[in-house]
């Protein structure tokens, strides 16, 4: 019997309020968390004039995070993951309205209070990650999870652009404690339609194991699905060397000369190329070819990053950067999506804190490695080698990685076409 087409609707997973109000509490934690990100980066940036410093940023909310991670995927698989959001978007927030007052200071006594904050920030992501990723798929029922990973991926998106083009003007306006204190309101706003969710059940643990084993049996299955370890890892290493953002409080103050409000478009400039993409892929899935998809979309980012690295013009640099997220923002919905499909719901917390880890390294540890690079051979020249070393590492995984460049989906299943890996033997 011929297998019948279904018909997509943009608004599909719009129907259900649960996703509605997952897609606010999204929303509202992007805005804060994006707009915190630009103001502590171009505070700092301002107070001490050094890249190092920035890179220092990085590391300092990558070590709890890629630490808590794993403890936060077993905790994600155990404890109901609405109440593991609530308590650490509360701990967000409660950052936050420090900062704000650590900000009247305004000087170098702020800096080590400012590090604090962003440590007990990364311990939060640390739990928050893993239990975001796997409560959106008990949100999200399995024939909409391409459509709602597009919804959800565009908001966040256009969030992210949002957010750090409004508070480079409100830096300039109020200042960083007016700033914090408008991103402590985003942080409840946030906590307010995680709570309105409705609460789901865990899935049942037939099998009780030690906390260290069950941690190893997700990483195990991660290891084991190779299409799932190559794209993790292609991110990881294509963001660490080729992620700019950490950098532009440079570009913006020396280099381009457009001071915090050019600094917050050019933080929204790669978001909103990801939400043009995005938006698009909720009529246009790209998930049916999604490892040779995933491989072109890295390469077009490495191009992108090198055209911005030797740009002096704020308009080119503006466009590089726009196109570098429009090429993440399929890379987000291929990668959210294959998460999903292809990891069963009682490993899926573990598997997703071992994706936040490959995240958090690629982001974090990124910008701290562009930090350290940037002040030993200078800020061009460390991302446009960045860039280089992003084409390479597409050309590396093209080649090696079989299994990814042969993954599809069904369209209209969203079923695996290719073979699955064997079985894990206990």
């Amino acid at each position: 019997m011929q297998e019948q087409i279904r018909r997509f609707d943009f608004r599909d997973a719009l129907r259900i309020p649960d996703i509605r109000l997952f897609i606010g509490a999204t929303a509202f934690f992007t805005l804060a968390s994006r707009a915190l990100a630009v103001v502590i980066a171009f505070q700092i940036y301002k107070t001490t004039h050094s890249a190092l410093s920035l890179g220092w940023l990085g590391l300092v909310e990558a070590i709890p995070a890629i630490c808590i991670a794993p403890f936060g995927g077993y905790v994600a698989d155990h404890v109901n993951r609405r109440t593991i959001m609530l308590i650490t978007r509360a701990v967000s927030f409660l950052c936050a309205i420090t900062l704000a007052f650590l900000s009247w200071q305004g000087n170098l006594s702020s800096l080590p209070g400012i590090y604090a904050m962003i440590f007990i920030a990364g311990i939060a992501r640390g739990f928050a990650d893993p239990a975001n990723t796997a409560f959106e798929a008990q949100v999200v029922p399995k024939h909409l999870t391409v459509n709602a990973s597009s919804w959800i991926s565009s908001t966040w998106i256009s969030c992210s652009v949002i957010g750090p083009a409004m508070i480079g003007f409100i830096f300039d306006a109020w200042g960083a404690r007016g700033s914090y204190l408008l991103i402590s309101v985003f942080f409840v706003l946030s906590w307010v339609f995680t709570l309105a969710v409705t609460p789901k059940p865990m899935p049942a643990i037939t099998k009780k194991e030690s906390v260290f084993r069950s941690i190893w049996l997700g990483w195990r299955f991660v290891f084991k699905t190779q299409p799932l370890w190559t794209a993790m890892a292609l991110d990881l290493f294509a963001v660490f060397f080729g992620g700019a953002i950490i950098l532009l409080p440079v570009y913006a103050n020396d280099i381009l000369h457009v001071g915090a409000k050019g600094l917050g478009l050019l933080n929204a400039a790669p978001s909103i190329g990801a939400l043009i993409v995005t938006l698009i892929a909720t009529r246009h899935p790209p998930i049916e070819k999604a490892g040779r998809n995933l491989l072109i979309v890295v390469t077009g980012f490495g191009v992108s990053i090198l055209v911005f690295a030797f740009s002096k013009s704020f308009l080119l640099s503006m466009s590089a950067l726009f196109l570098s997220g429009a090429f993440d923002g399929i890379n987000m919905v291929i990668r959210r999506s294959m998460v999903r499909l292809l990891s069963p719901n009682e490993l899926r917390g573990r598997v997703a804190s071992a994706n936040s880890i490959f995240v958090c390294a690629s982001n974090e540890l990124g910008a701290f490695e562009s930090g350290m690079v940037a002040a030993w051979i200078g800020t061009v020249l460390c991302v446009a080698a960045g860039g280089i070393a992003t084409l390479l590492i597409v050309g590396i995984t093209a080649a090696a990685a079989k299994q990814l460049r042969a993954l599809h989906f069904n369209i209209n299943t969203l079923e695996r076409k290719t073979p699955l890996p064997p079985p894990i033997p206990e």
